[in-house]
C-alpha cells in the first residue's frame, strides 16, 4: 500500500461531528496540523467546505521540502451516513508524481478508479449501503467515538473493499488550543499496519493520527 493510501486509510484524516440520532449537520471546518511525512517535519491542513447540492468536499494536504500530498473526497450526508461521490489522491516526491481518481456511482452500485492505478486496482468494486472511502472512515470514527458506537466499517478504497475494526485503548492527555484535554485513544491493526487516533470531545476531527506501516511512520497532530 502506498503512503498516500495509508494516509487515506487512517486519516491520517477527519472532519465532522455526526453523532447518532439525530445526526448533526455537516458544517464547514478548517484546521492546521503539524505533520511528519517522508521522515521530515511538514505542514498539514484538513478542511471541509460546501460543494453544492447537499455535497461537501473534505481535503487533507501535507507539504514539506521532500514532497506534497493532497487527498480530497466529495461526499454527501444521506440520513446521517457519509456517502462518497468522488475522490482524488495526488502526491509528488522530488520528481516522482502520482495522481488517481475514484468514482462512486451509487446509481450503478459500483466504484471505479482511474489515473495512475494498476489494472487490478481499477475496479469495478460493488458498493454496499454504508460503504465509505478511507477519509470518510476517519470522519466516522470521530462521530462514532462520541456516540459510543462500535467502530466497524466497510472501506471501499484503492480498488478493493476491506472490513475495518477499531478498538478503544483508553484515555490520554493531548493539547488543543493551548489546553490539555482528555482524548479517547482508538487503535486499528491490520497485519503490519497500525493506525492510532486520538478523539477529543467536541472536536469534529481526530486531534492526532499516527500510522505505522512496517518501518514507515506518518503522523498528524493538530497545531496549538
Amino acid at each position: 500500500m502506498s503512503k498516500s493510501s495509508i494516509l487515506r486509510g487512517a486519516l491520517l484524516a477527519a472532519t465532522l461531528a455526526l453523532a447518532s440520532a439525530p445526526a448533526l449537520a455537516v458544517k464547514p471546518f478548517s484546521a492546521a496540523y503539524q505533520a511528519n511525512y517522508m521522515g521530515m517535519a511538514a505542514n498539514g491542513r484538513m478542511s471541509v467546505e460546501p460543494a453544492g447540492a447537499n455535497r461537501w468536499k473534505y481535503t487533507l494536504q501535507i507539504t514539506n521540502r521532500m514532497g506534497n500530498l493532497v487527498q480530497s473526497t466529495v461526499f454527501e450526508d444521506v440520513d446521517g451516513q457519509l456517502r462518497p461521490i468522488s475522490a482524488t489522491d495526488s502526491s509528488s516526491v522530488l520528481i516522482k508524481r502520482k495522481k488517481t481518481q475514484a468514482n462512486y456511482d451509487w446509481g450503478k452500485g459500483v466504484a471505479t478508479w482511474s489515473g495512475d492505478v494498476k489494472a487490478d486496482r481499477a475496479g469495478p468494486v460493488k458498493l454496499q449501503p454504508g460503504d465509505m472511502d478511507a477519509l470518510l472512515v476517519n470522519l466516522a470514527i470521530a462521530r462514532d467515538v462520541a456516540a459510543g458506537k462500535p467502530l466497524r466499517y466497510r472501506m471501499v478504497d484503492n480498488g478493493r473493499a476491506r472490513q475495518l475494526t477499531y478498538t478503544v485503548a483508553g484515555k490520554e492527555a493531548i493539547t488543543v488550543d493551548g489546553r490539555s484535554q482528555q482524548a479517547t485513544k482508538v487503535v486499528g491493526t491490520s497485519g503490519d499496519k497500525q493506525t492510532t487516533l486520538w478523539v477529543v470531545p467536541g472536536m469534529p476531527v481526530p486531534a492526532r493520527i499516527v500510522q505505522k506501516d512496517g518501518n514507515d511512520v506518518i503522523e498528524l497532530r493538530i497545531a496549538g
